[in-house]
């Protein structure tokens, strides 16, 4: 069946938004401007400051929500719908997991590349399924086991290309490693927030905006909060701005006041995180998951090629062959290859019932996410 010219333009904004939310993070740690206090002129690296912009895109999914109430509000069943009850403490928990996990993939993108970065967020399938059947009693499939499998195949080549290629002198080898292995990390707590999701979120019907924006507030305001005592917390080495601390908020105030173009390197993040988690929600319901599935999978394409194209980073040939692996166990463990099966044995076209997500599934990509 052909796609419309509104399912067309969902596909091309998830594709473009996502890839925005990435890239413009990490177009920010690539200028470089002086500090508060005449400080000396260095990176713009500030991970928590930029998280806390994320949860502001996320927040914003509310006000997307409220409108379409407005518009939902001369039809009853929909109105219905929307307007459902639930506890809003539900989702803090998720929201403390979606805080800590972005708030590390912020760090470990100013380590690594970003292709690598996108790359390595594949491990979240790993966790995922290992937590749903631990935790949630679920039994994976032979292909979902081997989806597992291939993914982290695909996990170590792409991690020993990152040892093998050329590195520069803002990122030296140990950073690079110390950065994918904060990405796995990351994607362990990110897999928590998944299963918390559905075990104790996904028996209410909230909808997916509404969902999302519930969390983005819990995130913003925690983690703004937090920004206070990350000022005073030492860092050592491990900290990006003079004065060695967690964060300096007000120090990326100053190299934004600066060098003004910082500014749309945020904008471009918050912005996009927004616009990628309605048009993620909108191709689940006007497509499928699937569709989503390989949207997402295009997107590491779109970053790799402009990080190559800007010279962010160099090409090595293992990343393609590591992108594939990882590929291939994302299909196998999200069920892709069922279609290709029943068409090469002309056997009945599978039914597209349980294909669409429920609820937050897959919308946390961000540098969420996602998820």
């Amino acid at each position: 069946m052909a796609w419309t010219k509104y399912q067309l333009f969902l596909a091309g904004l998830m594709l473009v938004t996502g890839s925005i939310n990435t890239l413009s993070a990490k177009w920010a740690d690539n200028f470089v401007a002086p500090g508060c206090g005449g400080s000396q002129e260095h990176s713009f690296q500030h991970p928590f400051l930029q998280a806390v912009g994320m949860f502001l895109g996320e927040f914003s999914c509310l006000a997307a929500f409220y409108l379409l109430q407005c518009r939902a509000a001369g039809h009853p069943d929909t109105s219905a719908d929307l307007q459902q009850a639930f506890n809003p403490l539900l989702f803090l928990p998720p929201a403390l997991c979606d805080m800590t996990g972005t708030s590390i993939m912020y760090v470990a993108l100013n380590m690594t590349s970003a292709s690598s970065f996108q790359m390595l967020r594949g491990a979240v399938i790993i966790f995922t399924g290992l937590f749903s059947v631990a935790f949630l009693g679920r039994r994976l499939a032979l292909s979902q086991w081997l989806g597992i499998l291939a993914t982290i195949a695909g996990l170590v080549v792409v991690g020993l290309a990152d040892l093998l290629s050329q590195h520069d002198s803002r990122h030296k080898l140990s950073e690079v490693i110390t950065g994918d292995l904060l990405i796995i990390m990351a994607q362990i707590i990110i897999s928590i927030q998944m299963v918390l999701e559905e075990k104790f979120v996904y028996k209410h019907n909230v909808h997916p905006l509404r969902a999302v924006g519930t969390e983005g507030l819990f995130g913003f305001v925690i983690l703004s909060l937090l920004l206070v005592p990350m000022y005073y917390i030492p860092a050592g080495s491990f900290s990006g701005n003079p004065r060695r601390t967690l964060e300096d908020a007000l120090d990326a105030f100053c190299q934004v006041g600066r060098q003004p173009l910082i500014v749309l390197a945020l904008l471009g993040n918050i912005s996009s995180i927004a616009f990628f988690n309605f048009a993620g929600i909108s191709v689940t319901k006007e497509l499928s998951a699937t569709t989503r599935m390989v949207l997402d999978s295009l997107r590491t394409i779109v970053i790799w090629a402009v990080s190559l194209a800007l010279g962010w980073e160099a090409f090595h040939p293992l990343q393609i062959l590591g992108f594939l692996i990882l590929l291939t166990g994302t299909a196998l463990y999200n069920g892709l290859h069922h279609p290709l099966l029943s068409r090469l044995s002309r056997g009945r076209p599978p039914a597209e019932e349980g294909e669409h997500e429920r609820l937050l599934g897959g919308s946390r990509t961000a540098i969420n996410d996602a998820s």
